[in-house]
């Protein structure tokens, strides 16, 4: 497969959010104490699921780790939270290479100024509600679709990089050769 990122026009440049300066790669064997996040473009069978916070916009399933946690207990903890779901699996595909410019990290466990912020794709088991955590983003809704409504309603809020990441973990999950 050609790494490639030409196809994915936002995430092969730098993204700037608040103080944090995120680059995209395909490579993700990374040096684990500086993994700060962990996120999934969760699927069921085919289709892909998406959550819908309680500030209307979509996004993306996954967070940041709690102290002394390992990143794939995160992300069960995550799925369960976020979308009232069980892991079945996951795979890697690429991560978030970050730099803040903040004096000092977002949470106090997590590397400062350089982090990393993993991104796979995975099957899911919707088994119940999102159990949305006092100390957590609010889940409004959790919608199972296709992968062409799940980058749409990406789009449509101004969020080409996770609708960029929905593409090309439909293409690496269905072997397009482009990447």
């Amino acid at each position: 497969m050609n790494s490639s990122l030409n196809h994915f026009p936002t995430l092969s440049k730098g993204i700037v959010m608040g103080y944090v300066e995120n680059c995209f790669s395909l490579e993700y064997e990374v040096d684990e104490s500086l993994v700060s996040n962990i996120s999934i473009i969760p699927t069921v069978g085919d289709q892909y699921v998406v959550m819908q916070l309680d500030n209307g916009k979509w996004e993306l399933a996954g967070g940041t780790l709690e102290p002394n946690e390992h990143y794939m207990h995160a992300l069960v903890r995550e799925v369960k939270e976020e979308l009232g779901a069980e892991l079945v699996s996951y795979t890697l595909f690429g991560c978030f290479k970050c730099h803040s410019a903040a004096d000092e990290p977002y949470r106090p466990h997590i590397p400062h100024p350089d982090f990393v912020r993993l991104v796979g794709y995975g099957e899911v088991k919707l088994v119940g509600s999102p159990l949305n955590p006092p100390d957590g983003e609010q889940v409004i809704a959790v919608d199972v679709v296709g992968i062409d409504e799940a980058v749409r309603r990406f789009e449509e809020i101004g969020r080409p990089d996770i609708a960029e990441l929905y593409k090309m973990a439909h293409d690496l999950k269905n072997h397009i050769g482009y990447l």
